[in-house]
């Protein structure tokens, strides 16, 4: 897990220039920080921007037996220091197999994050995000389980913080 994140992190510190009190729409650089809710109970985030838009990857798990990775290109609409912000993505999930001679399970969500993004100083932002998901394609964990894959939207609420490097 370690080396999983440490790649992401180490070229968000070689791309993201010189320090400078920076957020989207505002030039071009990169934001760190973490989320809670979402895509797992908590995550690692790095959002790379260029002006009002961005990607966003983050990394997280419910439990430590499984992994998260979701990859989220987002729009920032306004000038204020509160902004709306509105994306489209995909989230993939995979989690070990609790019992004995089960499978490693994985899905793949389609998520469109929508919410508010707030600049509180000049390089530090918090934000909350209801991400509405909805199931692509499952590889469950047990073989027998044959069941359809259900298909409803799910809101699923996000808050996070980031800090401009």
């Amino acid at each position: 897990m370690i080396r999983t994140l440490a790649l992401p992190l180490l070229l968000c510190s070689v791309l993201s220039g010189p320090l400078s009190a920076q957020r989207p729409g505002a030039g071009d650089g990169v934001r760190l920080g973490f989320a809670l809710g979402g895509i797992s109970a908590v995550a690692l985030t790095v959002e790379w921007f260029r002006d009002a838009r961005s990607v966003d990857v983050s990394i997280g798990t419910w439990s430590f037996r499984d992994i998260s990775i979701s990859t989220t290109i987002r729009q920032y609409m306004g000038a204020a220091d509160v902004r709306g912000v509105v994306g489209a993505g995909l989230w993939l999930a995979s989690a070990r197999p609790a019992v004995a001679g089960e499978r490693t399970g994985f899905a793949l969500v389609a998520r469109v994050p929508v919410g508010l993004d707030w600049a509180v100083s000049g390089r530090h932002a918090t934000g909350v995000v209801i991400n509405v998901s909805r199931g692509l394609w499952v590889k469950r964990s047990d073989p027998d389980d044959t069941l359809p894959l259900n298909r409803r939207l799910v809101p699923l609420p996000e808050v996070y913080y980031r800090f401009s490097r």
